[in-house]
């Protein structure tokens, strides 16, 4: 049976170190510890069934909040000899900035492409103001008819400045 520590370690090795489970297994082996790849998995598996209900209970505040922060940003996923591009969406709260009361909090989602229909299901039956870059998958979202409501987008001051200083970088400009 494991228990908590050597979970932890196998689940942080994988998914922050992003130390695959066979080389976890093969690392294991060297030091003479017996642990197969499958064994594992199924470890990973029961891991990630017991932690569900906190996933959902994080999704629920973020979601409770009246103004969220979105964006997405590449992820290598590695698959049987190659590399492939996934996504990772996050959707922040943060209310601290407004003098709410609600502890901040990130709920992620894995996809693997940008195709516009992830954020419109991440975020089905969620109204408010939305923070983000002017990627296009977000704008429906901001459409009329939209049930419950059309969310408010607003831009992102960060992603403004980058487009600002390409322009004053490419005209030289003396004043910028």
């Amino acid at each position: 049976r494991a228990g908590p520590w050597l979970l932890s370690t196998i689940l942080c090795d994988k998914f922050l170190q992003h130390l695959p489970l066979n080389r976890q297994s093969d690392a294991f082996a060297r030091e003479g510890i017996d642990l197969d790849t499958s064994t594992l998995a199924d470890w990973v598996g029961a891991c990630t069934a017991t932690l569900a209900p906190l996933t959902t209970l994080i999704r629920a505040h973020v979601l409770a909040a009246q103004r969220l922060h979105a964006d997405d940003t590449t992820v290598p996923v590695l698959a049987k000899g190659r590399t492939v591009t996934g996504r990772l969406w996050n959707y922040v709260r943060d209310d601290g900035p407004f003098g709410g009361p609600a502890p901040p909090a990130v709920w992620f989602r894995y996809s693997r492409d940008r195709r516009g229909e992830h954020p419109t299901d991440h975020l089905t039956g969620w109204t408010g103001i939305l923070q983000s870059d002017a990627y296009a998958g977000y704008n429906t979202l901001a459409k009329p008819g939209r049930q419950p409501a059309p969310v408010v987008s607003v831009g992102c001051w960060a992603h403004g400045r980058r487009g600002l200083f390409k322009i004053a970088e490419r005209d030289k400009a003396p004043l910028a």
